[in-house]
């Protein structure tokens, strides 16, 4: 059983899957689109990975206020929500983001890679994060 977590972005999805003991998180991919709204090919792309992965649930990132108020981005996010579960006939679970994308960049920043190549990584590594935070959470 492996688990897919996503970081739902405005032009940007960042993949990650769990090994098939459930205790890793691996950053996979980012699925890039020209206009925020065009989901088709995002969807299908995702869809790809979960028969590819054989994925059982989804988790994905709840984009919060730092102030635990929700904005625009949240909505977005569950309009999100519903397409893949209507698409995919699989759970998804949602998990707070807050502050992720900082713990991305101080990992690369760490692992020295330069500040103008964090944008070819940032999306992956933060959906890793927050899937590895939900198995964490969940783990037992």
């Amino acid at each position: 059983m492996r688990l897919m977590g996503l970081d739902f972005g405005s032009k940007t999805v960042g993949v990650a899957v769990s090994d098939l003991l459930g205790i890793t998180a691996q950053p996979i991919e980012i699925v890039r689109r020209d206009k925020e709204n065009q989901l088709r090919k995002t969807l299908q792309r995702i869809e790809t990975l979960i028969k590819e992965y054989e994925i059982s649930l989804i988790v994905l990132g709840l984009p919060k206020n730092m102030n635990d108020t929700s904005g625009d981005r949240v909505a977005k996010t569950m309009e999100f929500k519903e397409m893949l579960e209507r698409r995919t006939g699989l759970e998804v679970e949602l998990m707070d983001e807050r502050l992720t994308t900082v713990q991305a960049e101080s990992i690369m920043s760490l692992s020295g890679v330069k500040k103008k190549d964090y944008k070819e990584y940032v999306d992956e590594l933060a959906a890793a994060i927050i899937l590895q935070t939900y198995m964490d959470a969940n783990a037992g």
